[in-house]
């Protein structure tokens, strides 16, 4: 691994920029967290790093000097701290004024989608914010103790996946399930207001793993966004149709970057109740009702 300032030495990366990593480990009984390492470059092309960590009822922001993040792109791992996060697993040792978290977990295999979920929109350099997903799911096992609380995430289920670019969009909703059982699936869904030189439109990305088939639905295939708000979404691509619909929430601040820097607010339900149906024509292929769905719905309006 290689310390920000060495990463990123001889590349055409100038600030502003961000680039994080949303970690997502779930079990049914609720006790589900989400950590996102960072860092960030402002507008006077200052590096700093960041630790968002997320439970169902709080949220803490930690941050590092720049000095104490490493990054490794291959194997993929990210080192912020005494903590490091890859593709083998986390392992923790955050001891803060408020916050206790030590643990490890380990990783199974990844999901990985067969093809960029950005398409042809990942050659356009500058794109406000691009998305990536490193995995739509995978079993995990080992235990973390937050704050005195155990967590045992072991036979469950994680999820991971990133964003980089300048800011994040004006406008945008996103929402990520992943579910076992006989009918297992994983769902990421967002939708976002995409600014250009000269106006700018609507775009959509959406992966659905169910079936043992990925279905994508996304504006460089033609998607058409019926509706979107604070309570969900319908999309329709063809003879697909989507529904996205939020029955309740509990909502976390978190710091997002604008223009490389972390200075706006959002708000984060990692555990909330949202209702997926998926239809082809007439017929509904599934219907999932989930507790452990994450959603976000933020308008800088």
């Amino acid at each position: 691994m290689i310390s920000v300032t060495r990463f990123f030495h001889g590349t055409n990366t100038t600030a502003p920029y961000f680039e994080g990593w949303y970690f997502k480990h779930q079990n049914p009984q609720g006790q589900t967290l989400a950590l996102i390492p960072a860092f960030h470059i402002d507008r006077e092309g200052h590096h700093t790093a960041s630790l968002q960590i997320i439970s169902k009822d709080q949220a803490w922001w930690l941050e590092y000097p720049a000095s104490q993040l490493q990054i490794s792109r291959r194997p993929f791992q990210v080192q912020i701290g005494q903590s490091s996060f890859g593709g083998q697993g986390i392992d923790l040792h955050i001891q803060r004024d408020g916050l206790s978290l030590q643990g490890t977990l380990r990783y199974g295999p990844f999901t990985v989608l067969r093809s960029d979920i950005m398409g042809p929109f990942r050659f356009f350099a500058e794109m406000q914010c691009s998305h990536g997903i490193i995995s739509m799911g995978h079993s995990l096992s080992g235990t973390l103790e937050l704050n005195g609380e155990r967590l045992d995430f072991s036979g469950r289920t994680g999820y991971i996946e990133t964003d980089r670019g300048r800011s994040f969009p004006s406008k945008y909703l996103w929402t990520q399930c992943v579910w076992d059982g006989l009918e297992r699936g994983s769902l990421m869904l967002a939708i976002a207001m995409i600014p250009l030189p000269v106006g700018g439109f609507i775009g959509c990305i959406c992966s659905l793993l169910y079936g043992g088939q990925e279905y994508r639905l996304a504006t460089y295939r033609g998607v058409r966004i019926e509706t979107w708000s604070s309570n969900g979404a319908v999309i329709r691509q063809g003879k697909y149709r989507l529904e996205v619909e939020l029955l309740s929430e509990q909502r976390q601040p978190l710091r997002a970057p604008v223009e490389g820097c972390m200075e706006r607010t959002i708000h984060e339900s990692l555990c909330a109740e949202v209702r997926y149906r998926f239809w082809h024509g007439d017929s509904l292929l599934f219907q999932h009702t989930d507790s452990n769905a994450s959603f976000e719905y933020s308008s800088a309006d």
